[in-house]
């Protein structure tokens, strides 16, 4: 049996070893890019997986006096649907680094 201090220092290495796996997962996660759209594509937002919004495009058609509460409309619309994409990739990535650890079922990652 293994002496205590080396569980310690295991447990220490391993925990060092998921922290500095999460901190490569968040990284990825600002890298990879959603678009969401409303409107049929007249309002875009792009978004990173971590929610960070990046761009946002508005058609030259919808830039009419008359029609701001629409167009305001239409943005919350594209961002609402860039932050479900960009929680979908986020759970996705996530999945992926944590489908090795033996966590406990329904254990929540702190993202």
């Amino acid at each position: 049996m293994k002496s205590m201090e080396e569980m310690i220092k295991a447990a220490q290495d391993a925990a060092q070893s998921i922290q500095k796996q999460m901190e490569e997962a968040q990284d990825k996660l600002d890298q990879i890019e959603v678009e969401g759209q409303s409107g049929g594509g007249l309002v875009k937002v792009r978004a990173s997986a971590k929610g960070r919004i990046i761009g946002l495009s508005i058609d030259d058609s919808l830039i009419v006096p008359q029609d701001k509460q629409m167009l305001e409309d239409l943005v919350i619309a594209a961002f609402n649907d860039a932050r479900e994409k960009a929680d979908l990739a986020s759970n996705e990535e996530m999945g992926k680094m944590t489908s090795g650890l033996p966590l406990p079922a329904g254990f929540k990652m702190p993202f």
